[in-house]
């Protein structure tokens, strides 16, 4: 499957080449097509799941459009770590566990930058929730592609994996 999905990202690349290095077009891509997935998540979490009421777990009430965005970050958690892993960020050589701890640091970051996004747009801004969730995924995407590329996936300049990487 790996193969696959690398042999179909990196055929529609020669028109970006002067654009972007490959890395870079393979996060696009994947990155793309996970902020699509999770966007269609969210939709349906928003109009059928949470039917635009307050989804109340009896210690916190969330709004419809936060309940859906928490419900769409963590389909995609996984998905985007397998894409980011395995397709975009290969030449990584820390290991899959800190990769995966790493990830899921940026991933609560990114989700925290969404939420207080969203919050802001719907609540003070009154902006559309689906308007407002596709500027929070574009600002998300531009943060998440700096924190992975140099800080869930890093590549030692010498190649090596210093001590603190290998516990």
């Amino acid at each position: 499957m790996k193969e696959l999905i690398t042999r179909l990202i990196d055929f529609f690349y020669p028109p970006f080449r002067k654009m972007m290095p490959l890395q870079t077009f393979r996060y696009a891509a994947c990155g793309g097509g996970n902020a699509v997935f999770g966007l269609i998540t969210y939709f349906i979490g928003y109009q059928y799941i949470f039917d635009g009421t307050v989804f109340d777990l009896g210690f916190y009430a969330f709004k419809p459009h936060t309940a859906a965005v928490l419900l769409s970050s963590f389909i995609t958690f996984l998905i985007g770590f397998i894409l980011n892993r395995y397709i975009v960020f290969v030449e990584s050589n820390l290991r899959g566990r800190i990769q995966l701890f790493r990830y899921f640091l940026s991933f609560t970051f990114n989700l925290l930058v969404n939420i207080a996004l969203l919050k802001l747009l719907v609540e003070v801004l009154h902006v559309h929730p689906l308007i407002s969730q596709m500027i929070t995924i574009l600002i998300v995407i531009a943060i998440s592609y700096l924190t992975q590329r140099h800080f869930t996936f890093r590549v030692n300049k010498d190649g090596s994996t210093s001590l603190s990487e290998l516990e």
